[in-house]
């Protein structure tokens, strides 16, 4: 078994207490400079690396942050994951995750059960539905910073890390009506989050802009799930007026549309176009190929990390708020010509 290095090795190898060790490394004031160099110089020997839960006690800072969040399953929060690691790793900081299942109920217990004294702060992407968020501000009562990405809580002060969702929504659904299709229906996520709300109102400005009417039954709210893509679709096509085309809140509704449109021997592009959001890689293997919004998580990712890790060095560091734009990357689904 691998024997990790201690100040006890430090001060065996060095013939001196290890309170000696400690306050050297420490750097007080009551280790001369000649005891202090020989510790470092034979800590770097040893290949000593310090324990954070051990030195947070001592500094107030465990150099651990917790990363709450919907999923770790689909392609948007893994690589905002990867973004988010890549940034507290350089930095020294660990990472804890912690994992919602997108339920506001698991969302709060976690919350309410989190390890604070061993939590320099937390990176929060908020659970559908979420409209109740006490449990942050307690967080933040004990001055433990919170930055939010992607879903976050409008009403709390804090730094917000966000990809441009109406401009985003607005682009996809003009790219429809430029090709040629002019009653578009929207699936969207669940109404109470700020960037379903965003996403829609991107979609009633682009039609407003190009003079074209949407109807109430036109715009469903659901989940975020292919199934859920699948049930919407089936709601549309179920309509006595049909729309000839569809702007999904994200990549995963659109496949799923897209395999129920298929499913009815409907020609997706010919007959029925259809605009997703996020880039996923599944978004390039569905045939035909989903035209999307791309988002950039891994940027998100990164932002997030050194907005939080700045609040965390800074404790009068202000909030800001961060918004990436997205990108049209126009492929089959959204082409009459295919």
């Amino acid at each position: 078994m691998k024997h990790f290095i201690t100040i006890k090795d430090i001060a065996k190898e060095l013939d001196i207490s290890v309170s000696t060790v400690s306050r050297a490394l420490r750097d007080t004031y009551d280790v001369n400079k000649e005891t202090r160099e020989k510790v470092l110089e034979m800590a770097i020997k040893l290949k000593y690396k310090p324990n954070f839960n051990a030195t947070g006690l001592a500094k107030g800072s465990s150099h651990n942050i917790a990363v709450i969040l919907p999923f770790i399953t689909n392609y948007y929060f893994s690589t905002v994951i990867t973004g988010i690691q890549e940034v507290a790793y350089q930095s020294g900081y660990n990472i804890v995750l912690y994992v919602t299942n997108d339920s506001p109920e698991r969302e709060i217990d976690i919350i309410s059960n989190l390890p604070i004294t061993s939590l320099d702060g937390l990176l929060v992407s908020i659970a559908s539905n979420s409209d109740y968020f006490d449990h942050f501000v307690e967080v933040m009562a004990n001055e433990i910073p919170i930055v939010f990405f992607d879903r976050v809580a409008n009403n709390l002060e804090t730094s917000k890390v966000l990809q441009d969702d109406y401009n985003g929504a607005f682009e996809g659904v003009e790219h429809l009506i430029e090709n040629g299709y002019k009653k578009i229906a929207h699936i969207a996520g669940p109404d109470t989050l700020t960037f379903t709300q965003n996403r829609l109102r991107g979609y009633l400005d682009a039609l407003h802009k190009h003079q074209l009417s949407t109807k109430e039954e036109w715009i469903v709210h659901s989940g975020f799930s292919q199934e859920d893509g699948k049930k919407d679709a089936e709601l549309l096509m179920s309509l006595a007026d049909r729309p000839d085309s569809i702007f999904a809140a994200n990549d995963r509704k659109a496949i799923g549309a897209i395999l129920y449109l298929k499913s009815k021997g409907i020609k997706v592009g010919e007959e029925m176009g259809v605009v997703g959001f996020t880039n996923d890689p599944s978004s390039e293997i569905i045939s035909p190929a989903l035209t999307t919004i791309a988002e950039p998580a891994f940027e998100i990712g990164k932002k997030s990390c050194e907005l939080l890790l700045k609040h965390i060095e800074r404790k009068n560091f202000h909030p800001q708020e961060i918004v990436f734009p997205g990108k049209l990357i126009v492929r089959e689904s959204s082409s009459k010509t295919i």
